[in-house]
């Protein structure tokens, strides 16, 4: 595999690595005996959306660890959709520890990353020191994840039910990846949930698209978001394609039968939450931060960072950093 091509972060190396019976890109942040702090990222990002994060934390002493999720940027794409369920997913993460020679590390991920995480926490509780999640809190479904969905939504549009079907979403990407990236990282920020897309309100299943219900994004950017970002997300992105990150959402019932007999009591390790108050995952699962902080053992607390939208290390890096560093230094 071609390594990943370096980008200008400070003091943050570029390695491949094997795990799992694959490749990882990792970029790899702090002094060689840090406490060992894993970074996971979502959907549709890289390890680049830890840009701020790996500078901060390694400057504070911790051994930071960013990879690229299989089927991202640089590292390994598998071509089945059973690649990528949460099994195949949190075996990478383990593989990783095992890499390197850690046991355990603090783990906090974005989005589809903290999903990840937490499904980590589940499936291999002893290989996690501590969970500190963004974006995504933690949950259990009643049901199958794709029948709620299709219950609940019924003949309107929602993008994970699109997302299910190989071809249709990866041809939208395909026909302009820039401007898919560019649209879905403004439109999901502060900024452009300010500024909903109207619309996005009932829009129907039958022929409706991912950016249709998206807020088209304005010719300056905003302050946290450069055009330089988006070339760095388009490259790695398109290098991968984007059958891999989709189908982290085609394994979504998989994964719901895989952990559902898993209970809450599993996470024993310390565990915290960081949110924008924007963040439209708020309004998708309304109640579960607060069920969250009943069903966990060793819940530290939630951050809301007022403004902010999805993106919220990427967004507001300071706020994130010391939410961070708060939760490190409190275990």
């Amino acid at each position: 595999m071609t390594p990943s091509r370096p980008l200008p972060v400070a003091e943050v190396a570029h390695e491949q690595i094997p795990a799992n019976g694959i490749e990882l890109h990792v970029a790899v942040s702090g002094p060689d005996d840090g406490e060992p702090v894993v970074l996971c990222h979502g959907f549709p990002e890289l390890w680049y959306s830890w840009r701020h994060q790996l500078r901060a934390l390694g400057d504070a002493g911790y051994r930071v660890l960013a990879p690229d999720l299989r089927g991202y940027g640089g590292s390994s794409s598998p071509d089945q959709v059973s690649d990528y369920g949460s099994d195949q997913l949190t075996g990478d993460l383990c593989g990783l520890l095992d890499h390197y020679g850690y046991e355990t590390a603090v783990f906090s991920g974005h989005d589809w990353g903290s999903a990840l995480v937490w499904e980590l926490g589940r499936l291999h509780p002893e290989r996690v020191a501590g969970i500190c999640n963004l974006s995504v809190p933690y949950s259990q479904s009643s049901g199958p994840p794709t029948e709620i969905f299709r219950h609940l939504f019924g003949d309107r549009f929602f993008y994970m039910l699109y997302f299910q079907d190989v071809g249709p979403a990866e041809a939208e990407f395909d026909a302009d990846p820039r401007r898919y990236v560019r649209t879905m990282l403004y439109s999901a920020g502060g900024e452009g949930m300010a500024n909903p897309n109207p619309a996005a309100v009932n829009a129907p299943a039958e022929g409706t698209r991912f950016l249709d219900i998206l807020t088209p994004p304005p010719a300056e950017l905003p302050a946290w978001l450069t055009e330089h970002d988006v070339d760095v997300y388009t490259e790695g992105l398109t290098r991968s394609g984007l059958f891999g990150p989709l189908s982290f959402y085609r394994n979504l019932d998989a994964n719901w039968e895989r952990s559902k007999e898993l209970p809450a009591s599993r996470y024993t390790m310390p565990t915290a939450f960081v949110t924008g108050s924007l963040d439209p995952v708020n309004l998708m699962m309304p109640g579960a931060i607060e069920e969250m902080a009943t069903a966990l053992p060793d819940f530290r607390g939630t951050t809301v960072v007022d403004g902010a939208g999805h993106w919220v290390q990427q967004e507001r890096p300071a706020e994130t950093n010391a939410a961070l560093l708060a939760f490190l230094t409190s275990r």
